[in-house]
């Protein structure tokens, strides 16, 4: 059986260390990531960005519903690659695996994220909605 996947793609205006700079400092990352509709302030971030390294995201929601995810990093090449493991805090047997490839686009970046082994196309869904909430807040956030 093949496990449901998402592939989203975006064009930066920031080169690609800003962008990947954005994902593995922990205080920038707390400012973008999550989807839309967390409450401000409310983000907080661990990250240990080297191969075997460990990150930990947690935010509210608006509705009052907190989250918490983390993972394993495994691959990274500065400002090109991040590859890391992926469950939320609630389900932790349902890891999925997280690819953000990031390549120079003029004087832009081309980001490409893919996520891989949802348990069920409704967690794919779910995410997708929270990806692209996510990454137009990352977008903001670099402009």
């Amino acid at each position: 059986m093949t496990r449901p996947s998402l592939t989203l793609k975006r064009r930066l205006h920031a080169e690609p260390a800003k962008v990947y700079a954005a994902w593995t400092d922990p205080q920038k990352i707390a400012r973008w990531f999550g989807p839309a509709s967390v409450k401000a302030g409310t983000e907080r971030a661990s990250i240990d960005a080297r191969v075997g390294g460990r990150y930990h995201v947690s935010f509210d929601m608006e509705s009052g519903e907190h989250h918490e995810v983390g993972g394993v990093y495994r691959e990274l090449v500065p400002n090109q690659l991040l590859v890391f493991s992926w469950a939320w805090h609630s389900t932790p047997e349902r890891e999925s695996l997280v690819t953000v490839s990031l390549k120079p686009d003029g004087d832009g970046t081309l980001l490409t994220l893919t996520h891989e082994q949802f348990f069920d196309a409704a967690a794919r869904d779910g995410h997708e909605r929270g990806w692209n909430g996510a990454l137009n807040k990352l977008r903001d956030f670099l402009a």
